[in-house]
């Protein structure tokens, strides 16, 4: 009776750990999966977790004007996102620059929407450049409205196939 007892109270112990291993995964990271850690003390935006947008997506992209390549995914990234996901999807794109009025020209040069454009003024020694990993270069992450990163690195390409899934 006791053995009986004894194997019971063990099953239901591993029944109830590996029940919830599955969607246990609640850390902030940034891969897809992972919660995107919260954008802080930008000036001029009040802190974002990017949680409860109303079933909306959030695109978050570091970019800055000295980095070529970033700069061109930024525009891309804008241009298809007016072109086929207005509504669907929320831009919030943070420049690197040190320097606000080159900030301010680049944007006004690539024709970008200023209301979704910020100047982060971020050295690699900050806290959301640490967070996000700028270090491996900049990159863009769409999170969902419950504020999970459902891809990473992404092109006017990717970003239509990841849409085309959810």
């Amino acid at each position: 009776m006791k053995v009986k007892a004894c194997v019971l109270v063990v099953s239901a112990a591993i029944i109830t750990m590996s029940a919830g291993t599955k969607e246990s995964k609640s850390y902030e990271g940034v891969n897809p999966g992972d919660f995107a850690p919260r954008v802080k003390s930008l000036g001029n935006e009040e802190d974002l977790n990017f949680q409860n947008r109303s079933e909306r997506y959030t695109l978050l992209n570091f970019w800055a004007a000295y980095d070529a390549e970033s700069r061109a995914r930024n525009v891309q990234l804008a241009n298809e996102i007016n072109k086929c996901y207005t509504g669907k999807i929320d831009v919030l794109s943070i420049s690197m620059d040190e320097n606000a009025v080159i900030f301010q020209e680049t944007v006004r040069i690539d024709g970008l929407d200023a209301s979704t454009q910020l100047h982060g003024a971020l050295t690699n020694q900050s806290e959301l450049y640490r967070k996000y990993k700028l270090d491996n270069g900049f990159g863009s992450f769409l999170i969902n409205d419950k504020g999970v990163i459902v891809a990473k690195d992404l092109t006017p390409d990717k970003l239509a196939k990841v849409m085309s899934l959810n």
